[in-house]
């Protein structure tokens, strides 16, 4: 079991990875160690691969710098629920094979720090002795984070998905 990191509301891109920390800044630095360096620094410290990220409205919002969702990757983060997410940034942490979901009353019910799962097989979301049901993503969604990305399932089956054709 992974541990859930929840989050407010409106967390932008900015507040994900600040711009001094951008790759083109710093092109030898692993952009996942600044992963919530300013706005959550525990997180930063002490985010462990498997954690889950629970947020209110609007996650990802703000520039569309794919670096944001990438340093969450980096993270290996289990995946992210919100109640809703910047467009751009959904479809990128999509490509970079992050499992993202929009479940609001799983946002509602849980609480940082608590133990939980996220089985994408079930679509279920184990949380201490809790299991909620999870929106099942589109078969597109689901064949490229399996694979780990949008660049790992090309590389691999030497095609696109059907939907993104």
């Amino acid at each position: 079991m992974s541990r859930i990191w929840k989050f407010g509301r409106d967390v932008d891109t900015d507040q994900i990875v600040p711009g001094r920390f951008a790759p083109y800044m710093r092109p030898d630095a692993d952009v996942g160690t600044a992963a919530f360096i300013e706005a959550h620094p525990e997180f930063n410290q002490l985010a462990e691969p498997g954690d889950l990220l629970v947020a209110e409205e609007n996650f990802g919002c703000g520039s569309s710098r794919e670096y944001a969702p990438q340093a969450l990757r980096n993270r290996e983060i289990g995946g992210i629920v919100a109640k809703s997410f910047a467009r751009i940034f959904y479809r990128n942490a999509i490509n970079l094979g992050i499992p993202v979901f929009v479940a609001p009353g799983i946002v509602d019910a849980v609480r940082d720090g608590q133990t939980a799962r996220i089985d994408l097989t079930e679509f279920i979301m184990n949380v201490e002795n809790e299991v909620y049901s999870l929106p099942p993503l589109p078969d597109f969604a689901l064949q490229i984070i399996n694979a780990g990305g949008i660049a790992s399932f090309v590389r691999t089956t030497g095609k696109f998905p059907e939907a993104i054709l």
